[in-house]
């Protein structure tokens, strides 16, 4: 019935107890054990029936069960002591107080997903749970950060398996008010609800808010009555695989939500596009530096550009969203007039240079357009984007393409197991999770008793089978399995056994089915009696990726044989509470992408952290975090032109280092004691990733290398009336209106000979500059390694100065070149803007010496 009035009732809480409903509204109780206990303590079997949600929970608790907790003492000091920590939290100061914002100036953080709680489907996978565990530390650095995204009232898909193994997805819809959401109101009372054109009317959608420890989440709804029902599900399901709906959650996310900051109040001082699909919010940011500055379009996109941060997550191509764009226009049209530029012309800045694609718009080349600060997620991973993205600055060299990298990082406290947390209190310091980022302390995990940490380590492991069989019995349940096959999960998998894990998503690049290469051997190893393996599997594919579908069933389809069915399982449905019990009790954790398409992968990260053991290809984060003395490679690190050719290598590559590294190590006990190399590697491994890989040293980066200087060049761009912030745009007409016109000579050697290590030489070359002068441009000489390709290795530049003008336009420039080492070297000159990384990077501003005629 659709005309129904609506009213709520609320558990009567007496007031001794009223925090606990304060508590159950702010997620940080999800990543502090004590609170957890708390609400488990009040009755342990709902609260894992109701997925460990309080707000349900609470709701769900009877008035007399209230009443007793009310009065007793025990649960009323538990009570007490969590209270007292969660008022702690809540009033410490920063603890980077170089990043100070005045009032109503936040860091922006959008992110199409955010993965907080097994309770908040609002994720699909590894770029939700990064952006989630970005917001946690960020609250406990004290970070004046707001995250922004859309609520979905049917989220990702959950996942079953049909008798066939093959996935199905479920949409099941989450009513809000099970949420710890509250709506954001007006002053006046009433719901804030914010606009954004369309290419049907005007969307609505109000806003709601998530407290995450001491930073806010704000989610965009459309599921309004005035919204008509095609603008309703623009926020029903994440991903939603129609373009158009794809579009619409893409601008609703960028300018909806930064519309949503302005009428709260707030202006983003720093924004963060966690990914393409935000770069939308670029277009409104520069229409409230405009506002807020009374500045032009040209001057407030300078501004936009020096405090904005543009991370991408992913070298596969797939994973970067591009739209025709008729499908973009009726968003950005708005802002063409606004700018007073063509839409046509904006439309351009999506344009992917050299792409015939008939009109495609790319989210990544859009959000380059309001950047100056753009990250890949891991080392190896800056290096590709640079490589896959060099069209995007013509005639730069790939080295010095702007794109940097900040090894992404996990929530330690989100994800250590409290066996091993109380280990590491005991060892450590009570404070030791406040302290992590602290070398010398973190070092003491060495002083650990190795039968103490295999001791916590077997129960993790132990919970892990116990988890796998509970979901199993659900599984073959649901199915109406015979008794005989539920009987035999009670049996499924051994707590003594060495237990190897894979979960992630499904994409066939990740090759989950790597081991299925040779299914004799894997027997094998499986059916070992001495010393066997059992291996746990969990994952989900995309709804339209069958054949991330087909590597599920084949998985399904060897695991019922019945020399193995005992030693191997896929859980279903994985997700954030599946994955905890997964990497505090594995003791291998398998990564098997074909490089280099895995961007980062912080499953390992967390494993690592309960001192799992990873045995990977070495891509994304493990060729960082490789060391053979924490860990295991799959391969040399090398790139195959042969996909085919490639799996069948690192397939056996990956059996080879099971049987002669992994098993034995594991197996190598001395009267009964723990394998002593198996424990120091975990120590090592623990130590890597608590110093190296937490969000902890994640953020600080960002905050070091990103915020705090954005935050600088946003202030000094502005004062005084946006001088600075004018002058950069003439400064940046000039150059694009001038530049064409310059000309560089072939750069010469004085005296022209070979030369010994230690030797100097002088180069000299002419410039002709025409309108510009020498003080707006800086010459240099590029130089390096020669290889056979013809390029160059090792490379540099080195500033020439200015000798002398040889005539109105026309320039002499010199420098001195050290000889540091002997081979072959290459060297050539360019003029480049002089200035700040921003203007030395502008696309097609940059001019090479002339080649031979």
């Amino acid at each position: 019935m659709r005309d129904m009035q609506i009213y709520k009732v609320y558990p009567a809480i007496p007031e001794s107890l009223v925090f606990l409903g304060d508590l159950a509204r702010n997620l940080w109780w999800c990543w502090n054990d004590d609170a957890i206990d708390l609400f488990r303590r009040i009755h342990p079997g709902l609260w894992e029936k109701v997925g460990k949600n309080p707000v349900v929970f609470l709701a769900r608790i009877s008035t007399h069960r209230y009443e007793a907790l009310s009065r007793d003492e025990s649960f009323l000091g538990h009570l007490g002591r969590v209270k007292t920590r969660f008022e702690t939290m809540s009033s410490e100061i920063s603890r980077v107080p170089d990043l100070t914002l005045d009032s109503g100036e936040t860091v922006a953080y959008f992110s199409m997903e955010f993965g907080l709680h097994e309770s908040l489907p609002f994720f699909a996978g590894g770029l939700g749970i990064l952006a989630g565990d970005h917001l946690k530390a960020s609250s406990a650095l004290g970070l004046p950060l707001t995250g922004i995204g859309l609520l979905f009232r049917e989220g990702y898909f959950r996942q079953y398996l049909d008798h066939n193994g093959w996935q199905q997805e479920t949409y099941p819809v989450i009513d809000v008010f099970d949420l710890p959401t509250r709506k954001v109101t007006r002053t006046s009372g009433e719901d804030l609800v914010i606009d954004i054109p369309g290419p049907h009317g005007i969307i609505h959608a109000c806003v709601w808010e998530i407290r995450v420890g001491k930073i806010r989440l704000l989610l965009l709804d459309t599921n309004l009555p005035e919204n008509p029902e095609h603008i309703r599900n623009i926020t029903s399901r994440l991903y939603a695989s129609h373009g158009d709906i794809r579009v619409a959650q893409e601008a609703l996310l960028g300018i909806g939500g930064t519309r949503a900051l302005k009428a709260m109040g707030l202006f983003p001082s720093v924004c963060h596009m966690n990914e393409g699909h935000c770069t939308f919010a670029g277009l409104e940011r520069i229409c409230q530096i405009m506002e807020r500055y009374d500045l032009n379009f040209q001057s407030a996109s300078q501004v936009c550009r020096r405090s904005t941060v543009f991370t991408t997550h992913t070298p596969v191509a797939a994973g970067h969203d591009e739209f025709d764009k008729h499908q973009v226009r009726p968003y950005i049209a708005p802002y063409a007039e606004k700018f007073d530029i063509s839409v046509e012309e904006l439309l351009s800045w999506g344009e992917v240079p050299g792409d015939d694609k008939n009109g495609r718009f790319s989210m990544f080349c859009f959000g380059v357009q309001f950047s100056g600060y753009i990250n890949g997620v891991s080392q190896l991973h800056g290096k590709v984007a640079r490589r896959m993205w060099q069209g995007l600055w013509p005639r730069r060299q790939k080295e010095e393409i702007p794109i940097f990298h900040v090894t992404n990082g996990v929530h330690i406290n989100s994800y250590i197991s409290r066996h091993k947390n109380g280990l590491l209190e005991r060892y450590l310091a009570a404070d030791w999770i406040e302290r992590q980022s602290e070398p010398a302390l973190v070092s003491r995990i060495d002083n650990i008793d190795d039968a103490d940490l295999w001791h916590v380590h077997e129960m993790d492991r132990s919970n892990l089978i116990r988890k796998c069989r509970q979901l199993l019995m659900s599984q073959y349940e649901r199915r109406n399995a015979a008794r005989t096959l539920l009987d035999d999960v009670t049996t499924a998998l051994d707590h003594r056994v060495l237990t190897i894990c894979f979960a992630r998503r499904f994409a066939t690049y990740k090759r989950a089915g790597l081991l299925l290469k040779d299914p004799q051997r894997l027997t094998r190893l499986i059916t070992n009696t001495d010393h066997p393996v059992q291996l746990v599997f969990a994952g989900k594919a995309h709804p339209n990726d069958n054949e991330g579908k087909d590597l599920i069933r084949r998985i399904v389809e060897f695991a019922r044989q019945p020399a193995v069915r005992h030693r191997i399982v896929f859980l279903e449905n994985y997700d954030i509470n599946i994955a905890r019990y997964m990497v505090q009790g594995c003791d291998v954790w398998l990564n098997t992408p074909r490089r280099p398409y895995e961007a980062c992968g912080t499953s390992g990260m967390k494993a690592a952290a309960n001192g799992g053991l990873n045995l990977s290809i070495l891509d994304g984060w493990w060729c960082e975090g490789y060391d053979d003395t924490r860990g295991w490679r799959i391969g040399n690190g090398t790139d195959y032109d042969d996909p085919g050719y490639q799996d069948e290598v690192e397939s056996q590559s990956l059996f080879n280092v099971l049987e002669n590294d992994v098993i034995p190590v594991f197996y190598d006990r001395i009267r009964g004691n723990p394998p002593q190399k198996w424990v120091r590697m975990m120590k090592a491994a623990m130590k890597m990733a608590i110093t190296d890989f937490s969000s902890d040293r994640m953020v600080r980066e960002y905050t070091s290398r990103f915020y705090i200087p954005s935050v600088g060049n946003l202030r000094d761009l502005t004062q005084d009336s946006g001088r600075k912030a004018k002058e950069m745009a003439l400064t940046q007409s000039r150059l694009n209106a001038l530049w064409s016109h310059i000309r560089v000579s072939k750069p010469r050697i004085k005296p022209a000979e070979d030369f010994a290590v230690g030797d100097t030489f002088s180069v000299v070359l002419e410039v002709f500059l025409g309108e510009l002068s020498p003080d707006e441009v800086e010459v240099q000489i590029y130089h390096g390694r020669l290889l056979g390709t013809g390029e160059l290795e090792k490379s540099r530049a080195e500033t020439m100065k200015l000798q002398s003008t040889i005539a109105p336009g026309t320039h002499l420039y010199g420098c001195r070149v050290v000889c540091s080492d002997s081979g072959r070297f290459g060297y050539t000159a360019r003029v480049i803007p002089r200035g700040d990384d921003v203007l030395r990077n502008i696309p097609g501003l940059i001019t090479w010496a002339m080649p031979d005629e």
